[in-house]
């Protein structure tokens, strides 16, 4: 085939993948738009003070509720981090889940993979936010996460108080109305009026509601605002897959996930370990990572390799620099073995679990409706 015949197949290839999944992310934000909408984060800042199982199990909920991309994660995250909320309720469950437990990401893994897909990346997703969970509770001194929120707090500097962006306020583009509390600095006038309007809402001590007409254009706006933080990703994350499937040779991947026997344990330590290294250097978001998923499980990678391929969406290198932006070099380096060695923990352990159950689909075929095709020797 030519260079243009098979650029033209990987496109198709990406085309099926997206027509197939199209409905599942329209689904997927406006769920998470209503959440967003009827849910007070003020509310969730309450209940994720300590690192009690009261509030993992709050930071786990809050943070599949709250859908987000990779890069809305982390920020929201360090919003909640800086004003009070515990490592492990925000650096581990929040953040975690509302990157990897979202109901978009299920809804497109069930599509293109399978069932059994969907079902392991709660179960291994729920599981690495207890290792995290411990790893920080037990192994990472306190003064590291006080260090890290007083990075956080001398290092912000004026934001937008509606969508959390940094702003410049020396500069022309920047939307300065006065307030009863002074004067806020907005990125936009949507911010601004967003900010108003929530305002004024607070003030007439009402709230979003399901029976206001309001309420649902505020959902529908929330909804759109999703797409437009991940709709890049999910593009790239799909002719990515396209184009790899179409112009790497099946021997390639048979190279990369041959070290050791098929079905060892060093064969699965090595799918999982890799699956990682090939998540972080890809740097697509969570979703956008399944229709390249779909392409490593059909060249030869373990269940677990799948698994732990998807989690590594949050040590990617961009998100990697906002962490020593953030939390400063020291918590940066924290975040990155911390969850690189879960992620991989966590692959081998669903790997088995699920190979003991007998909900491992024959290797190389997904159980969804992805298209199958990838280039031959």
């Amino acid at each position: 085939m030519s260079v243009v015949d098979t650029a033209v197949e990987g496109l198709h290839l990406a085309g099926e993948m997206a027509w197939e999944t199209w409905w599942a992310l329209v689904l997927g934000f406006t769920i998470a738009g209503a959440v967003e909408t009827f849910v007070s984060e003020e509310r969730m800042r309450q209940l994720l003070g300590d690192d009690g199982w009261r509030s993992l199990g709050y930071g786990t909920l809050f943070g599949a509720a709250s859908s987000s991309c990779s890069f809305g994660a982390v920020a929201t995250t360090k919003s909640l981090f800086k004003k009070g909320a515990s490592p492990v309720a925000s650096l581990a469950a929040f953040q975690f889940a509302s990157t990897n437990l979202v109901i978009e990401l299920g809804l497109v893994m069930w599509i293109l993979l399978g069932w059994q897909f969907v079902l392991a990346d709660y179960v291994a997703g729920l599981l690495l936010i207890l290792l995290l969970a411990g790893t920080f509770k037990y192994l990472v001194p306190e003064a590291w996460f006080a260090a890290a929120r007083d990075h956080v707090r001398s290092s912000d500097g004026v934001r937008d108080p509606s969508c959390g962006m940094d702003v410049d306020p020396t500069s022309d583009d920047v939307v300065t109305p006065d307030t009863d509390g002074g004067t806020e600095y907005f990125c936009s006038e949507s911010c601004k009026r967003s900010y108003v309007e929530s305002r004024e809402r607070s003030d007439d001590s009402r709230r979003p509601n399901l029976t206001t007409r309001g309420g649902w254009r505020l959902a529908g706006h929330n909804a759109i605002g999703e797409w437009n933080m991940l709709w890049k990703d999910i593009v790239a994350g799909f002719l990515v897959a396209g184009l790899i499937g179409a112009f790497v040779p099946r021997a390639w991947w048979t190279t990369l996930f041959g070290l050791g026997a098929a079905g060892t344990l060093s064969w699965v330590v090595a799918s999982a370990t890799v699956g990682v290294v090939v998540g972080v250097v890809t740097f697509v978001c969570s979703v956008g990572n399944v229709p390249f998923a779909v392409i490593l499980w059909n060249n030869g990678i373990a269940f677990g390799g799948v698994m732990s391929f998807i989690f590594a969406d949050l040590i990617v290198p961009t998100i990697d620099d906002a962490y020593r932006r953030y939390y400063g070099l020291r918590m940066a380096a924290v975040l990155f073995v911390s969850i690189f060695a879960t992620a991989v923990v966590s692959g081998v352990a669903i790997h088995y679990l699920w190979g003991g159950l007998g909900l491992i689909p024959p290797q190389g075929e997904a159980g969804g409706t992805a298209p199958r095709g990838t280039r031959a020797i």
